[in-house]
């Protein structure tokens, strides 16, 4: 009796998708969607991505089950690399993070079988690496031509340090995607701040459009467009409460129903290494 003859069979696709929980709604077959958090496939069309990536080598960082590293795959980039930190217990917990809550968001990514079960049903060569976003390194990833950062920043103790880390791999486009705090964005719509989170899970700051650009640049790129505002609608996994005057007392209730009516707030910018010689030249004593 031959190996595959006497293995138990795997269980149906269909199955696999149902057991675990998923961050990405991600299309695996015609009849088959994952039940994502979140739901970007209708934003799709207003992400400064290029038509085209055909010749290049791209990063997808921090790609959790995989949406836009398949994303780069299938607009044609020769090579993809996607890096994401499996063990929760190595990501950036604030002091007082309870450890059922950084078991439950474990269980969440599922040691990354999303990624997996969603690379063979699309019969993906996206290659992923075990990789820490701050342990980016040309000596054992080599350079990238387009690299995308997507709504990771804001579960960062030091997005900045991230940044810089990104910046000594990408030789070419930088696109950052995350959340923003809109409140502020509408408050402030050129001075850059940010809400500190920071309380049990790993969410630490919230920019506003100006606060998230800024971030960009002190990491040394120049943005090469101007900053777009998405809200990406929430997917099957997340029903974000109806209306109720209630939630308008609180921050967490506006932005619950931000995310009902028009979705979660994100800002897309896109950059690249900003050269020695366009640096701020230092003041003269």
């Amino acid at each position: 009796m031959s190996l595959q003859e006497s293995s138990p069979p795997r269980p149906a696709l269909r199955e696999r998708v149902q057991a675990i929980d998923w961050y990405h709604t991600l299309e695996l077959t015609p009849d088959l969607v994952t039940p994502g958090w979140l739901d970007h496939r209708s934003v799709l069309s207003r992400m400064p991505l290029p038509d085209s990536l055909e010749g290049k080598r791209c990063l997808d960082v921090g790609t959790f089950n995989g949406f836009w590293a398949f994303e780069l795959e299938r607009r044609g980039a020769t090579e993809v690399v996607a890096v994401d930190l499996l063990d929760p217990r190595d990501w950036d917990w604030p002091a007082e993070a309870e450890e059922a809550t950084v078991q439950a968001i474990g269980d969440r990514l599922a040691a990354g079988e999303g990624f997996e079960i969603a690379k063979e049903a699309l019969g993906s060569g996206v290659q992923r690496v075990d990789r820490s976003v701050y342990e980016l390194s040309e000596d054992d990833l080599g350079r990238f031509d387009f690299v995308y950062v997507g709504s990771l920043l804001v579960h960062l103790r030091d997005p900045v340090r991230a940044l810089e880390r990104v910046r000594s791999v990408c030789d070419g486009t930088l696109v950052v995607v995350d959340g923003i705090d809109l409140t502020l964005t509408l408050r402030s719509p050129r001075l850059p701040v940010a809400r500190l989170d920071g309380r049990g899970r790993p969410w630490w700051w919230w920019p506003n459009v100006a606060g998230l650009t800024r971030l960009v640049e002190v990491a040394g790129f120049e943005l090469t467009a101007r900053p777009r505002v998405l809200f990406v609608p929430p997917g099957e996994a997340w029903s974000p409460p109806r209306y109720d005057p209630r939630l308008l007392r609180t921050r967490e209730g506006r932005y619950a129903l931000t995310c009902a009516w028009l979705g979660d707030p994100h800002a897309a910018l896109v950059a690249r290494p900003r050269s020695p010689c366009s640096a701020v030249a230092p003041p003269r004593s």
